[in-house]
């Protein structure tokens, strides 16, 4: 990944995820992102290892890469990062953003974006009290989640000052949904941009059971 020519202080927001695959709602929070913020880019930083999440049930990393960079190809603001997929062991957010404070600066503005779901879960990650330190959360509304920020913060001191609540249309889209849609033979056009659409069509993603979807690779 290689970032240039960005005006100092550097302002970027890191959306993370298995991104499979990418979808609209993707692409709409990273765009409301950079415009509530005023972000100079969004990373799209896939997941090679989610800690909580059993890898064997995923496309494989190939996949994942391509449909993202197809599907952010036409945002000039929108970057695919390698950060999560060139290390080993699994994907902690906290090590996500250290790596990235020590590639950016001390003084480079950085924005974790994440939904009122994952923050409803925060206590269960990984150093949440020296993930905000390291960036603060932009966190966008997730239908039926709400959190009570006073309870949070008694676990994780000076939480409300490190999280960003922003405004974004409903758009509630899961990628288990659109994998159930391909398998089904229905459409999926309203729900991914249409390179990934037809990414997934031509390799076939999604149309067997996703353990066997997960021994293939890009033909």
């Amino acid at each position: 990944m290689l970032i240039s020519n960005l005006q100092s202080p550097i302002s970027i927001g890191v959306l993370g995820g298995t991104f499979d695959p990418p979808h609209n709602g993707h692409l709409l929070i990273a765009h409301e992102a950079v415009r509530q913020l005023g972000l100079q880019r969004v990373l799209f930083a896939p997941t090679h290892h989610p800690p909580h999440k059993n890898v064997t049930n995923h496309t494989p990393i190939e996949h994942r890469l391509e449909m993202v960079r197809l599907a952010i190809a036409p945002y000039p603001q929108f970057v695919l990062s390698r950060v999560d997929i060139d290390r080993p062991g699994p994907t902690y957010t906290v090590d996500t953003m250290r790596i990235l404070r020590e590639q950016f600066g001390k003084d480079a503005e950085l924005f974790f974006i994440m939904g009122m779901d994952s923050l409803a879960n925060l206590l269960t990650w990984r150093a949440p009290e020296q993930l905000i330190r390291l960036c603060k959360l932009a966190v966008f509304p997730r239908p039926g989640f709400t959190v009570n920020l006073d309870e949070l913060e008694r676990h994780i001191p000076n939480l409300r000052a490190r999280i960003v609540l922003l405004n974004a249309p409903t758009l509630d889209i899961a990628a288990s949904d659109i994998q159930a849609r391909v398998r089904a033979g229905e459409s999926i056009a309203h729900l991914v941009p249409e390179a990934v659409a037809r990414y997934i069509a031509e390799q076939g993603l999604y149309r067997a059971s996703l353990n066997e979807n997960s021994t293939s690779s890009i033909r």
